[in-house]
């Protein structure tokens, strides 16, 4: 879609530069920004100018992953195998409604940024403990849960001015055992439940709910809980809701069987 309000654009190539004029906007992918009006903005400000390393191997472990990185960049990670977790970067690009031609386009830190209920990039992060590195306005920066960045369907904790920088995945969670589920109404439509769980090289365990609940939702266990105590977890969470893409109630009851199913698969390994 054009952006006939658009009468400016800057390639950043500094911090310094992301410091937003009244109507400027922060660009990375602009899969979601071109495609509805956005009478408001009135100059685009690239972050692809940054030059940032879109995957790193810090050497404290983990994975730094920055936010200009394309969803296609991040599937094409190679296999390491040290990281039985790594096959949920590919399952929850595909839980998104995309073509590959997206994927090529499309990045992690604008699906985050945009905050959406069935964003992948969100249950990806938050699957693995994520954490977003977010640089303000005045030059200094925060670290913050990505479950906790994210509020609402569409909503979140970033203030005005500022920008993601990263996500950073932490070792233990990549090398934890891990399942994953996704339904929707209609075949190729947008996902009403992302179910992912997972148990830790310790033995503790971790579940989430996106897409079926307005804000991510996580479950933590010392071990891989029963199936009653996780059912009652499930159904019990707050934030289901309902749209033309699935009611409360149906998300609701859904996240609890694929949550069980998720939970006898981590059991078997």
């Amino acid at each position: 879609m054009d952006l006939n309000t658009v009468i400016g654009y800057r390639l950043a190539r500094t911090r310094e530069d992301l410091a937003l004029a009244p109507g400027e906007r922060i660009l990375a992918g602009g899969t979601w920004l071109y495609s509805e009006p956005q009478p408001e903005v009135t100059g685009l400000v690239d972050l692809t100018g940054m030059g940032w390393p879109s995957l790193e191997l810090p050497r404290q472990g983990g994975l730094r992953i920055a936010a200009t990185c394309t969803l296609a960049e991040l599937v094409a990670l190679p296999r390491q195998p040290r990281w039985p977790a790594q096959p949920l970067f590919e399952q929850c690009v595909n839980a998104l409604l995309a073509s590959f031609k997206v994927w090529n386009v499309a990045t992690v830190g604008g699906n985050v940024c945009r905050s959406f209920a069935a964003a992948g990039m969100v249950a990806l992060a938050v699957a693995l403990d994520g954490v977003a590195q977010v640089w303000r306005p005045d030059g200094t920066d925060y670290r913050l849960p990505v479950a906790e960045l994210v509020t609402g369907n569409g909503t979140n904790r970033l203030a005005a001015g500022e920008v993601l920088r990263a996500v950073e995945l932490p070792e233990h969670a990549l090398r934890a055992s891990t399942g994953f589920r996704k339904i929707a109404l209609a075949e190729l439509g947008r996902s009403g439940a992302v179910l992912t769980g997972r148990v830790d090289p310790d033995g503790s365990a971790v579940f989430a709910v996106t897409a079926a609940t307005a804000a991510p939702t996580v479950l933590r266990y010392r071990a891989l809980p029963g199936a009653d105590e996780l059912r009652h977890d499930v159904l019990g969470a707050p934030g289901y809701y309902t749209d033309p893409l699935g009611t409360s109630d149906w998300r609701r009851g859904v996240s609890a069987v694929l949550a069980e199913e998720i939970r006898q698969e981590l059991e078997a390994a």
